[in-house]
């Protein structure tokens, strides 16, 4: 029998918002791993720069397929089964993490957990963006990127106080253990999608995708150059991340000499400042439209040649970071607009090609860390603002879906 989510009370959308926010907590925590981590891993393990730099390529080579396939299996099968699988593919994962002594198995993980990963934005996506009116899905996607980014501003602080109190970095492993613990309690959290009318549909209207590849619907005449334009615009944003927040940590300790106990303090503040931004962003897409929130990124490439040339105390470095994470988070709105740019029924599908952009954001650790070894790491880590630049420039190229 079909329910239409309007009818369903909001404690129960409410509740099964915050279950989604509990997986995607621990996909962030899971995700940062690779950079947060990444010095540490590389001194365990005894890897090259190029080496530790490729962890990132391989997690997000991983996060690609998986957007691709399990975006589309879950706009077949339903988005709360699909998330059940990823779960406990990426909490296992991290877990395996334990056992690793070797730089290929570390290559194994990263591509199997980039796989898992790489389904959680489309799916959660796929989910909220069925659950809640238009008019309101760009503040459920700030508290779903503010969760995001609590979490890495959790993975920093929680690093600062392991490596405080004489612990190694694989006791920020064991986290995996939750997501595992909880995935099977979505089957009574979350609705079943297959069965709900998304907020706002038409009550006949499929609410999965009937084609045995959604993708291709994608590609139809009349929308494929926008797809193109897409992709090309997400993967500037995650080469801009991956050039500068990517070596943050590995600029701080080797280029500034900062103490790894406090390192974790300086990220933990600009990745509360994409936590509050993703509120903000969030909010002002839903008045404004979803182009409006193209300003974030001009500020946050103005903002990056500051934060590495000029000379300032740590607390300022942790302001700077902090305003940073901000303008960041305008990508926040990306979510609910690339579900509303096509039909309902490939909401996940669509949402996928947030991690499409991965296939120009891969090639960034390849070529910034032989760069970084020639020219020193601050000057390439600026590449990034030439990246959200361009980024900016396609975003306010697109179509507007709310009428703003």
């Amino acid at each position: 029998m079909m329910i239409r989510a309007e009818d369903l009370s909001p404690a129960r959308r409410a509740g099964a918002l915050a279950f989604l926010l509990v997986g995607y907590f621990f996909y962030a925590w899971s995700w940062n791993t690779v950079d947060i981590l990444r010095p540490y891993i590389r001194e365990s393990l005894g890897l090259s720069l190029t080496q530790s730099g490729s962890l990132y390529t391989l997690q997000s080579a991983g996060a690609l397929v998986g957007a691709v396939v399990m975006g589309q299996v879950a706009d077949r099968i339903g988005r709360r089964n699909a998330l059940v699988i990823s779960m406990i593919g990426y909490g296992a994962c991290l877990l395996s993490g334990l056992l690793i002594t070797a730089y290929w198995q570390l290559v194994v993980e990263r591509l199997l957990m980039g796989f898992f990963m790489g389904s959680m934005f489309p799916i959660a996506v796929g989910i909220y963006s069925g659950l809640f009116a238009k008019a309101m899905r760009g503040r459920i996607a700030g508290l779903v990127m503010g969760t995001y980014n609590l979490a890495v501003a959790a993975l920093g602080f929680l690093s600062a106080a392991a490596f405080a109190a004489g612990l190694s970095w694989t006791a920020l492993l064991w986290a995996g253990a939750v997501p595992v613990a909880l995935a099977l309690f979505a089957f009574f959290a979350i609705p079943d999608d297959r069965t709900t009318v998304p907020f706002g549909g038409p009550i006949d209207g499929p609410t999965t995708a009937t084609s045995k590849l959604p993708v291709a619907e994608l590609f139809r005449p009349g929308v494929a150059r926008q797809t193109i334009l897409l992709a090309t615009m997400t993967g500037l944003n995650f080469f801009a991340y991956q050039a500068f927040t990517g070596w943050a940590t590995t600029y701080l300790k080797e280029d500034r000499a900062i103490d790894p106990a406090v390192i974790g303090d300086v990220l933990g503040w600009q990745f509360i400042g994409a936590a509050i931004g993703g509120l903000v962003w969030g909010a002002i897409g839903d008045r404004f439209g979803r182009r409006s929130a193209a300003l974030g990124f001009v500020i946050a490439a103005a903002l990056i040649p500051v934060y590495l040339f000029v000379p300032m105390p740590t607390t300022a470095l942790e302001v700077t970071g902090l305003v940073y994470g901000i303008m960041l988070s305008a990508s926040v709105v990306w979510g609910p607009w690339l579900s509303e740019l096509y039909p309902p029924h490939l909401r996940s599908t669509a949402a996928s090609i947030f991690n499409w952009g991965r296939i120009i954001s891969m090639t960034a650790p390849l070529i910034t860390a032989p760069l970084a070894e020639a020219f020193g790491l601050a000057p390439v880590m600026c590449l990034a603002s030439v990246a959200f630049l361009a980024a900016a420039l396609i975003w306010s190229r697109l179509p507007e879906t709310l009428g703003r």
